[in-house]
């Protein structure tokens, strides 16, 4: 049987960069996962916008968040934003992993669901888990995706962003 997961595109930074981008995403697959595993240059918050032919940059986004750190948790809402808030990240190795539900169909808005992680920035033990449904009102198939940060840190050399497709059980 074969993987359902399949590599559309895959990059590990050579030099520090403020965003990725996915571009001429296949309309394929069933779904989307994007996969992030890396630093930051300093503590900022990672974003993301998508779109189909070119990036949107319009308030058509938004999100629920929910984070906690073993003590306490919290949550916030955005709409619309310019964005899709993903997590506060710092120069410590953070993770993110998102999932783009029917991404090309074109009768539907579409959903993303991100989950990550960030560990503290003293080196500690504990740090914060996070999880976020996102929104992008639009019924365009998706075809780019950038990733960039919020307050412009740059995602350091030897930082990976993978985007996979996945098939259709």
């Amino acid at each position: 049987m074969a993987s359902t997961y399949t590599p559309i595109a895959t990059t590990t930074l050579g030099s520090a960069a403020a965003s990725y981008t996915f571009t001429s995403i296949p309309s394929t697959y069933t779904d989307l996962v994007l996969v992030f595993s890396g630093t930051l240059s300093s503590a900022d918050y990672v974003c993301m916008r998508v779109g189909n032919g070119s990036i949107d940059t319009g308030s058509n986004y938004s999100h629920t968040d929910l984070s906690g750190n073993g003590t306490s948790a919290s949550s916030s809402r955005s709409s619309n934003a310019t964005y899709f808030f993903t997590a506060p990240m710092n120069t410590n190795q953070n993770n993110m992993i998102i999932n783009f539900q029917n991404y090309s169909n074109t009768t539907t808005n579409k959903t993303a669901l991100l989950r990550w992680n960030t560990p503290l920035t003293d080196g500690g033990a504990t740090g914060v888990v996070g999880a976020e449904v996102a929104l992008w009102r639009s019924t365009s198939a998706i075809n780019q995706i950038r990733v960039l940060t919020y307050a412009g840190q740059n995602f350091n050399t030897g930082s990976t962003f993978t985007l996979y497709g996945i098939q259709a059980a």
